[in-house]
């Protein structure tokens, strides 16, 4: 069994520090998916092993689709590892679009798959997409799983921020659960620490 978290720290892909997440909220740890994905073959071995983890499941897929920017390379991999196509949905004056000449087939069976699902906001917004053009939205997929969305295999429930339908398996290789602080009740920031944003908007 691979050490996930061992990978990404490998990979500088766990940062600790102060950090502003996309909510607002600060933490101490941080998790920057583009760092762990940068090595191609790091990122064959992750996608190789959550495709197993979508193959134990007999899920019968035909096409992954990632949102873009952050999941494309995790979407492209993860639809390698399983022989599918591989296709992203983008945003055009905010709104989520299925562009570049893709389309879907009616009753297409698709994954959507993000490098990170914290809510799970991004991933809907995705899933919408392919269900009004007639695809069947068979799962969600992530390497990593912030916390707040139950992923298959885990006892931890799902919380209440968590925006992925309960009715749809979600795969991720790890739960990453950090403490987080609102701005004002932040401890780094009452000693006197700066908080930094490091990352893009994650899902």
């Amino acid at each position: 069994m691979l050490d996930i978290e061992g990978i990404y720290k490998e990979a500088n892909a766990l940062l600790e520090g102060h950090f502003i997440l996309s909510s607002g909220n600060h933490s101490n740890r941080y998790l920057q998916s583009a760092k762990v994905l940068e090595d191609p073959k790091r990122a064959s071995l992750l996608a190789e092993a959550l495709a197993d983890l979508i193959r134990e499941s007999d899920i019968e897929v035909d096409t992954v689709c990632a949102p873009a920017l952050g999941g494309i390379l995790a979407g492209y991999e993860l639809a390698r590892a399983l022989d599918v196509r591989s296709i992203f949905v983008e945003r055009k004056d905010g709104v989520m679009e299925l562009r570049r000449g893709f389309e879907i087939q009616k009753g297409e069976k698709v994954i959507i798959c993000e490098d990170i699902i914290t809510t799970g906001g991004s991933a809907m917004e995705a899933s919408k997409v392919i269900e009004e053009l007639g695809g069947e939205v068979v799962a969600f997929a992530s390497l990593a799983n912030r916390g707040f969305c139950k992923r298959e295999g885990s006892n931890k429930e799902a919380k209440k921020e968590c925006k992925l339908p309960k009715s749809v398996p979600f795969f991720a290789l790890e739960d990453f659960e950090f403490e987080m602080y609102s701005p004002d009740e932040c401890p780094m920031c009452k000693e006197g620490s700066q908080a930094i944003k490091p990352g893009s908007r994650q899902s």
